[in-house]
Formats: C-alpha cells, sequence, structure tokens
C-alpha cells in the first residue's frame, strides 16, 4: 500500500493529498526561482536550438511505441528486439545529453521525492511558502531528467544555515511523472534487495 505523500506541509485537507510512494535519494537537482508573471514553462532548461531535434525524436519515438503495438500481434520475438534496440538508443541520447550538461558536485543532493512533490535543503533560506520554481531532476542510475514547476509549500529553517524546502509540482508532463514512479518503484527494489 503506499504511504502518504508527506514533501508537503499537514496544513493540507486530506482532500487535497493524493497517495505516492515517497523515498529519500540523492538525485542531480537544478531549481531556478520563477517570478509571478513567468509562464509555467518547465522548459526553461532548455532554451536551446536542440528543441526542434528533440520535438522530433520525441515524435519519432511515439510513431515507433504505435508500429510495435501492431507488430507485437505478429512476431513477438522481433518486437522483443525492437524494443530493446529502442531502450538501448534512449540511453545512449541521455548519456550525450549528460555528457553535454554534466551536473556539478554540489548539483546532487539528499532529497525526498514522490511523485507529487519533493523537499530538499537549499542552502539559503530565501524562500517563501507560495514561492514558484523551475525543477529539474536528474534520476541515477538511467540519468532521467524530469522537469516540472513546483509551489513552495512550506520551509524550515536549519540550525546550520539554510532551510528545507517542501513543494509539490503544480506542472508535470505525464511523461516525467511516470519516469519518476519508475525511478521510485527502482529504488524500493534496490532497497529490498539489500536487506
Amino acid at each position: 500500500m503506499p504511504s502518504r505523500d508527506t514533501t508537503g506541509t499537514d496544513a493540507r485537507s486530506p482532500q487535497d493529498r493524493r497517495e505516492y510512494f515517497r523515498i529519500h535519494d540523492r538525485i542531480g537537482l537544478e531549481v531556478r526561482r520563477l517570478a509571478e508573471q513567468d509562464q509555467a514553462d518547465p522548459d526553461l532548461f532548455t532554451n536551446t536550438p536542440l528543441e526542434s531535434l528533440k520535438a522530433e525524436f520525441r515524435r519519432l519515438d511515439q510513431d515507433i511505441k504505435t508500429h510495435l503495438a501492431n507488430l507485437a500481434e505478429r512476431d513477438r520475438l522481433l518486437t522483443g528486439l525492437i524494443k530493446s534496440l529502442n531502450s538501448k538508443m534512449d540511453t545512449l541520447a541521455r548519456i550525450i545529453a549528460f555528457e553535454q550538461n554534466p551536473l556539478q558536485p554540489d548539483d546532487w543532493q539528499d532529497v525526498t521525492l514522490s511523485e507529487g512533490g519533493l523537499a530538499f535543503f537549499s542552502p539559503s533560506a530565501t524562500w517563501l511558502a507560495g514561492d514558484r520554481m523551475a525543477v529539474r531532476m536528474t534520476l541515477p542510475p538511467d540519468l532521467y531528467q524530469p522537469q516540472a514547476i513546483a509551489k513552495v509549500l512550506d520551509v524550515e529553517p536549519v540550525t546550520s544555515g539554510g532551510a528545507r524546502v517542501q513543494a509539490e509540482f503544480i506542472d508535470l508532463h505525464e511523461s516525467d511523472r511516470q519516469q519518476i514512479a519508475r525511478h521510485v518503484m527502482r529504488w524500493q527494489i534496490r532497497q529490498k534487495q539489500k536487506e
């Protein structure tokens, strides 16, 4: 049974809270503050000429999935091979993208993560409840990079300086949510294997 998502604050009513598994993990985390007038565009991290290529890549990926569904009815062995090759190419694309924009050691940190939001340490205590942020996460070992717009729910000052920021995702593409869900599930499987 899923645990209740506590990346947010307890002030929310039980009806407003969705149930998600949550994990404590070390991920790559990039956060940018959004001003009130900023559009809720999670692609704030990728404003480059490569965007049209990425859009074409996503279109081709969807096209392959459609053809695979039709092929699966006729030849399971060939379908399995093509799925493996497609996954291999996806992994290669993520590795290349990561190598072009590597995260610095300070960008990796311990967080509490669920499909509903995240909690992380901020070295500056300048965040306030209600602030909006663009978030890009790098989830090891697959190096998926889901992006979201999040809203700060609570800020808890830390005695040594900085603050623990709790935020919920308010704009998260479904494919990014699924990447987070798969990451959480794989993390839980790895933890059970360690026991």
